[in-house]
């Protein structure tokens, strides 16, 4: 059962984390716009790759950490914090759009899975990203990392960037086109409001935990 609940946690928190319009989304558009499923598919595969490797060490990071029971109260206050950050920047990136820009003129000479590779490794924002939800989860016994169980979780992590990215990439290209804006409606409200219900969630518990 922890080996499912890590997967399906991890597949979670990724597919969520893919779907903002960040660069690596809007070079995305470009790359299978321009070059097709199969080049999109060798750049989504060098961004998981490079993701993959981040995800393991913040979570032998986040491991140690949580043994620290002075540093994870202070965590479980931040986490409130943390959660209404994600809320802002989902609604903050949702009005980028991908109309009149041409990311993909300055790597175009690149193979798709190398750009996806340089990009991916150049997102120095991820690492604060993951260990933050790292301890979130962890500490909230969302998942367990221990032994063998954290490979489960970094899978889980994989496959959701992997499919969060295609779905957020081919719909924003076939909506590119039509009157229909899918950062107008989906990302400006469903995501937004998904992390305030677990900020809300996180103060509760925090509250119970400490204050109460």
């Amino acid at each position: 059962m922890k080996p499912f609940k890590n997967i399906a946690v991890g597949f979670i928190v990724s597919f969520l984390g893919s779907l903002p319009l960040g660069y690596l989304n809007i070079i995305g558009v470009e790359v299978f716009s321009k070059l097709g499923m199969h080049s999109l598919l060798f750049f989504l595969f060098g961004v998981v790759i490079v993701q993959t490797v981040i995800v393991y060490f913040t979570v032998i990071f986040a491991n140690q950490l949580v043994n620290n029971k002075k540093l994870m109260k202070v965590i479980d206050f931040l986490a409130v914090l943390f959660l209404l950050l994600l809320a802002y920047l989902f609604y903050a990136y949702s009005g980028q759009t991908t109309q009149n820009h041409n990311y993909l003129q300055h790597y175009i000479q690149y193979s798709p899975f190398l750009i996806g590779v340089v990009l991916c490794a150049l997102n120095f924002l991820q690492i604060p990203f993951w260990v933050g939800w790292n301890l979130y989860l962890i500490n909230a016994n969302h998942i367990v990392l221990l032994g063998k169980l954290k490979f489960h979780y970094i899978v889980g992590t994989f496959l959701g960037t992997f499919f969060g990215m295609m779905l957020a990439i081919v719909v924003l290209d076939s909506l590119s086109h039509t009157t229909f804006s899918f950062s107008r409606y989906i990302m400006p409200i469903g995501i937004p409001v998904f992390f305030i219900v677990l900020a809300v969630f996180q103060a509760s518990k925090v509250y119970k935990k400490y204050i109460k």
